[in-house]
């Protein structure tokens, strides 16, 4: 397309978009019949575009390809070359790291990058990692000063780590126009992706938990005896208890109720006995709920957390998880199990959602429901130390999504900054964005844009599905009691020394929930202590707006 019709379509998209926002598709209220087949060498309206891309492959024709995705690339490139001239960035080498996780992340970057090298004449060389690996790679080349990558797929609660020691590019203006960044859900916008007033993420994911169930396990007759499924945490087991010894309706092989992933994941594992402990341990009004907000106390060992721990372990005495279950990182629980046909409850990222009926490892998609995070019939108060018998809920923002940063490597060398800075807006577009909302690729809606459950239809999602999947994230996004982490040095130190204590406790070796839960605040006090407690204290404080 060339780049005078790209900005004239663009203009289009604009006018009639901001008048009609939140209501029927774009596409149908442009006087649009139908979505064109194939992809066809030809310059199409804005609205048009965004239907084309989600007609590859189409939903319900498998899982996309890498020619797919190069496709998606090619042709979410107007930005690009509104920016940037052919061939601009000939002789640029850039060094990009990111995950390879379940054949996503930096699978797709690939595909969808081959264009804009092609068009650019920029190369890069790709360090693929696996999500167990992420923060020990990440944190060696801080501790050595040794970051040998231009580029890098983080999430926000390492901005402490990176944009906090200076390691950095701040982003040019120009990439925040190219990549709209207004259209962020709320949650996502500044401070978000910031650092002393300076920004330096380009966001490509939203990230919080939602709540994924089978409803074939649920309602009148069915296996579970629930004519709903579980609305809290104490329901969640009560339902994986009486569900053991059951026989699961689609595949006819032994029913489990909650998956727990058991087995830690670099880190990131620790979002899921998060999961149970913010219904607990967030209390509504307090945004603490990791450390005490006065002296950087881990609150991790209080009796919310505790109870959080302790369910847990009342399901693994009660021997009803899937065989090796301890050994169950929560890849497996989503992609080998739950996405497989295994167990009737988990709590995920977005997109299990977009998985569930677009990838060739589903067999569930027909029989998924969703919602926010379950949540509890009593809250802990910390401020009085004490329970209260009242019905709480907080959404985990586990994460605070992926985004796409550019390190100091390429300052001073403008030809490379800018091809970096390219790169990434590229990659954070909003048209590729729907894409990767609604295909697998590790990331979720994030946009407001994604939201439009028109858009989803007409690709091919049935309707109810797509309004209770979005709807599971906006609900979680938008809800007054969410859980957000701070963006604080060493949070993932934090988070894998607590899945290396909570292992223990899960195999036994430690006597009790709470001893388990005294071993991890013990632990993360002599991480507090190390970074330094006072610049600590004072970091977490701002991170929770005090």
């Amino acid at each position: 397309m060339k780049v005078e019709i790209y900005d004239a379509l663009m203009k289009r998209q604009a006018s009639r978009r901001d008048i009609l926002r939140g209501t029927a598709s774009a596409a149908a209220l442009l006087g649009v019949s139908g979505v064109m087949g194939g992809i066809p060498g030809m310059a199409f309206a804005a609205d048009d575009l965004r239907a084309q891309l989600l007609q590859i492959p189409g939903v319900g024709k498998g899982s996309p390809t890498d020619a797919d995705w190069q496709k998606v690339g090619e042709l979410c490139l107007g930005p690009t070359k509104a920016n940037v001239a052919e061939g601009e960035f000939a002789g640029v080498e850039l060094t990009f790291m990111g995950l390879n996780n379940q054949n996503l992340h930096n699978f797709l970057f690939r595909g969808f990058l081959k264009p804009w090298e092609a068009y650019t004449g920029a190369k890069i060389n790709w360090i693929d990692l696996a999500q167990a690996d992420y923060n020990a790679r990440l944190q060696q080349s801080i501790a050595t000063g040794t970051v040998d990558f231009d580029i890098m797929e983080m999430g926000a609660p390492f901005e402490g780590d990176t944009a906090g020691r200076g390691l950095l590019d701040e982003m040019p203006e120009w990439v925040a126009a190219q990549i709209q960044a207004d259209d962020l859900v709320g949650y996502l916008k500044p401070p978000v992706g910031t650092w002393d007033g300076k920004t330096y993420r380009v966001t490509i994911d939203g990230d919080c938990h939602t709540f994924a169930y089978r409803k074939d396990y649920f309602g009148e007759g069915s296996i579970s005896g629930m004519a709903n499924p579980p609305k809290t945490w104490q329901e969640v087991n009560a339902a994986t208890k009486a569900l053991a010894g059951k026989t699961d309706p689609l595949t006819g092989l032994p029913a489990y109720g909650y998956l727990d992933p058991l087995k830690g994941w670099g880190g990131f594992g620790f979002y899921f006995i998060e999961n149970r402990a913010t219904a607990y341990a967030k209390y509504p009004g307090d945004p603490a709920w990791l450390f005490d907000p006065e002296n950087m106390k881990p609150l991790v060992n209080n009796p919310a957390w505790v109870q959080a721990i302790q369910d847990v372990m009342d399901l693994i005495a009660a021997n009803v998880y899937p065989a090796d279950q301890i050994n169950a990182d929560p890849g497996t629980t989503a992609f080998s199990q739950f996405l497989a046909g295994t167990g009737s409850m988990l709590m995920w990222w977005g997109d299990v959602g977009s998985s569930a009926r677009t990838s060739d490892t589903s067999v569930v998609g027909d029989v998924v429901g969703f919602g926010i995070n379950r949540g509890s019939d009593r809250v802990y108060n910390r401020k009085t130390g004490a329970w209260e018998d009242k019905y709480n809920e907080a959404p985990n923002m586990a994460y605070i999504g992926w985004g796409i940063y550019v390190t100091k490597r390429v300052t001073g060398d403008e030809k490379k900054r800018k091809a970096a800075w390219s790169a990434a807006a590229h990659l954070g577009g909003k048209d590729i964005s729907l894409w990767t909302s609604a295909y697998p690729s590790g990331f979720q809606p994030y946009r407001q844009s994604h939201f439009n459950y028109d858009e989803w239809a007409a690709a091919g999602y049935d309707r109810a599905y797509v309004e209770d999947y979005l709807g599971s994230n906006a609900d979680s996004y938008n809800h007054p009691n969410a859980a957000i982490e701070p963006r604080i040095p060493g949070i993932f130190q934090y988070y894998s020394v607590a899945e290396d204590e909570l292992a223990k406790g899960f195999a036994g070796q430690y006597k009790s929930a709470q001893e388990t839960a005294d071993a991890i605040a013990a632990a993360w006090e002599k991480i507090t202590d190390q970074i330094g407690r006072e610049s600590q204290l004072k970091l977490y404080r701002a991170s929770l707006g005090l």
